[in-house]
């Protein structure tokens, strides 16, 4: 899934190729996709793109007094075209959610992969109407995200486990399971910890925090879209990478199992070498 590193670097790639240019057309293929109906997708042709933003981890492209909002969810991704695309022979029957055509023919197509499909597009003429971007918290790298908000946030949060806190989109905007591991194992603290905690410990996490975040927008900076898959698994440090060695201590990285996702730890950075109790996997070992 795109978080805000990934995200944040599409709104820059896209700003460059598509600010100042004429839409063709917007062909949605797999209808499920768009959430609204009003304005028409439609409205979009003829628009001129004036600039390219995003909210959280909702992609937002502007088109005169129009937006054209997008969440890649889990499997969604998009692919740059120089090129027209070729005639569609089978709509809805591959990967191919909708297709955006500027007017040299150029353009993207949305796509999203397995069988389990969340991706969702909005025509809007306000972003804060999408019932996403209306419940998004504070950005983490706007000037705003201080110390003293993210203190405050954690507070509110009381016992609730700090994974669970940072992930959520209405505390705080853009940060997914890949990101809240990566943080957690640069605070060196436990993905099962209670969010309410020390002063001290607020500003280790607030550090690790904004370090995570800034240091993978970096990365991902003038990457193309092709590439920026691979070049976040290749940045991960601890997600994604059970039964590796840790990088900063050699020990060996465990998961804990969900029913529909997994996370990533060093038990001897994060949690004084004892393994989480992971239920679905005890399950299975009975």
């Amino acid at each position: 899934m795109p978080e805000l590193p990934e995200v944040q670097a599409l709104v820059t790639d896209l700003d460059g190729r598509l600010r100042g240019r004429v839409i063709d057309r917007v062909d949605i293929v797999s209808f499920a996709v768009l959430k609204t109906f009003d304005p028409p997708v439609s409205a979009l042709a003829g628009g001129v793109v004036t600039g390219v933003t995003r909210h959280g981890k909702f992609l937002d492209i502007e088109v005169g007094e129009l937006h054209l909002i997008t969440h890649l969810a889990r499997a969604g991704w998009l692919r740059w075209r120089s090129a027209a695309p070729a005639p569609m022979t089978r709509p809805g029957k591959g990967p191919l959610a909708a297709r955006l055509v500027l007017d040299d023919g150029s353009g993207f197509d949305i796509t999203e992969a397995g069988t389990k499909k969340s991706l969702a597009m909005y025509v809007t003429r306000d972003p804060a109407s999408v019932p996403g971007i209306e419940r998004l918290g504070p950005d983490p790298l706007q000037p705003e995200f201080t110390e003293e908000v993210f203190a405050g946030i954690l507070a509110a949060a009381g016992r609730a486990q700090i994974k669970g806190v940072l992930r959520n989109q209405s505390n705080i905007a853009g940060i997914g399971n890949a990101y809240s591991d990566e943080i957690l194992h640069v605070a060196r603290m436990s993905p099962f910890k209670p969010a309410s905690m020390g002063a001290d410990e607020v500003h280790q996490l607030y550090l690790a925090l904004q370090d995570t975040l800034r240091q993978a927008v970096a990365r991902a900076d003038g990457v193309a879209a092709s590439e920026l898959k691979k070049e976040k698994k290749e940045g991960l440090r601890v997600h994604g990478r059970t039964g590796q060695a840790c990088p900063v201590c050699g020990d060996t990285i465990r998961q804990v199992i969900y029913s529909d996702s997994t996370f990533q730890y060093c038990p001897t950075c994060q949690t004084g070498g004892k393994p989480l109790a992971d239920r679905v996997l005890s399950r299975l070992l009975k």
